[in-house]
């Protein structure tokens, strides 16, 4: 489990703890949209509903993986 710290909205800073697969996951796929990670976790909490943001991201994740098969 790794803690990161994160800027989201570029004004507020926080930090997310995610499994070190989950974390390569989140930045190959900022990579390929060719977004930091922070705008991307910036995106995953503007849509996030009442869950913690880093169970937000492993939905996200999640999601992303099941959307490409």
């Amino acid at each position: 489990m790794r803690k990161l710290s994160v800027i989201i909205a570029n004004r507020h800073s926080t930090s997310i703890s995610l499994e070190d697969e989950f974390l390569a996951e989140l930045k190959k796929i900022a990579a390929e949209r060719n977004l930091s990670l922070n705008q991307l976790v910036t995106e995953i909490d503007a849509e996030r509903e009442k869950e913690n943001l880093s169970s937000a991201i492993r939905v996200y994740i999640l999601k992303q993986l099941q959307n490409s098969f």
